[in-house]
């Protein structure tokens, strides 16, 4: 699949039909660059209205294009995160039920949901508030999910910091703690390079320790941990002394009933994200269709009205989709310059080089006939 087409009007003049023009211009495309992909993009007799109304309506057309364009890239990107972090292959791309190219290449307007006389600003504003309502209801989706993984970061964080911050009750056991009237045992975390310095020196860092009570339960890259048990009376003194020898005395707790709630938290955590992530997985699945829907139906209103404004009245025009390799646009540039050479065409293409009507429609490229990007990606 193309991620980059061109949408382009010609104007059809003078004895010339639009199939004679659409055959000539697929036998110079098929004659001097046979791999630019080309089809008939169709668009049906919709209401002109007042040239005041089609002015103002082609002021926010670039405008308009882009939100669509953002929002329908906002979507997809979200898309391919979700996929990737639940290593999930990614699915076709489809609009109602057919691929993105082939929706595109092969646009039906949908009569039933756009009336074809309605005004073109009623048309516009009606996708527009369509898209709108997607994209705030994904920003609703995606905040939720965000949320839920940020508390599910915070707690991977916290079990797997360094010892001197992290969480320690997924670490120690019932048997390594003992708690009496008269007994505590306290966890000082020993920097990896002092720990013979410990062994040495924790009987003697105040009265009444527990003599070979230390033992070792977890190192990582920076500390080890160790338990000490001492008389409950002499517990602060030995904080203070460990401090000024530079080992740092943890405060800790141990409460099974609180592991076990902490424990029950992340499962639930961990099926809420997992919940979210399938539910905004198949809801982008289906708004990214609904919202590219839009989009080729606001491209079709775009290309009508500033086919009008550039061709005049009636409207009588050939409209198509181009997906040109990097190679070949200048030469297809130049095949559908020749395709639209009349007068009025080479009176817009001057006024846009100096600067006057700079892109109907705000596009930046100036040429002798409508044309702007659709980039998919």
């Amino acid at each position: 699949m193309a991620s980059r087409y061109w949408m382009v009007s010609l104007p059809v003049q003078g004895s010339t039909s639009s199939p004679s023009l659409w055959n000539r211009l697929q036998e110079q495309i098929s004659r001097h660059s046979f791999d630019t992909l080309l089809y008939r993009f169709n668009i049906p007799n919709l209401r002109v209205g007042t040239l005041d109304s089609l002015l103002s309506l082609s002021d926010d057309l670039f405008k308009s294009n882009s939100f669509m364009e953002g929002v329908s890239h906002k979507i997809r990107r979200q898309m391919e995160e979700l996929e990737r972090v639940s290593c999930v292959e990614s699915n076709a791309l489809t609009v109602d039920g057919v691929p993105v190219d082939s929706y595109l290449t092969r646009f039906v307007w949908d009569e039933a949901r756009y009336p074809t006389m309605s005004p073109l600003r009623e048309i516009v504003d009606s996708l527009q508030g369509q898209v709108a309502k997607i994209e705030d209801d994904l920003k609703v989706r995606s905040a939720e999910y965000n949320n839920v993984r940020s508390q599910l970061n915070a707690i991977n964080r916290k079990h797997s910091g360094s010892l001197a911050v992290r969480d320690l009750s997924n670490l120690v056991k019932p048997v390594d703690i003992i708690q009496s009237e008269n007994l505590t045992t306290l966890l000082a975390i020993i920097p990896k390079y002092s720990q013979k310095d410990w062994l040495s020196n924790y009987e003697t860092l105040t009265s009444y320790v527990v003599p070979r009570s230390s033992k070792r339960l977890h190192e990582d890259n920076e500390y080890a941990l160790y338990t000490v048990t001492l008389f409950r009376r002499v517990a602060d003194n030995f904080r203070t002394s460990a401090r000024e020898k530079g080992f740092q005395i943890r405060d800790f707790e141990y409460s099974p009933e609180a592991q076990d709630s902490r424990n029950q938290e992340l499962d639930e955590l961990v099926q809420d994200q997992e919940n979210l992530r399938s539910s905004l997985l198949q809801w982008s699945y289906t708004s990214y269709g609904e919202v590219f829907s839009s989009w080729m139906h606001f491209c079709a209103v775009r290309i009508f009205a500033e086919s009008i404004l550039r061709y005049g009245l009636p409207p009588s025009f050939l409209s198509c989709v181009l997906s040109p390799s990097m190679k070949s646009e200048k030469k297809i540039r130049s095949i559908l310059e020749g395709l639209s050479d009349n007068t009025l065409s080479t009176y817009w293409k001057a006024e846009d080089d100096v600067g006057s009507m700079a892109g109907l429609g705000g596009d930046a490229d100036s040429h002798p006939y409508v044309s702007f990007t659709i980039n998919l990606v």
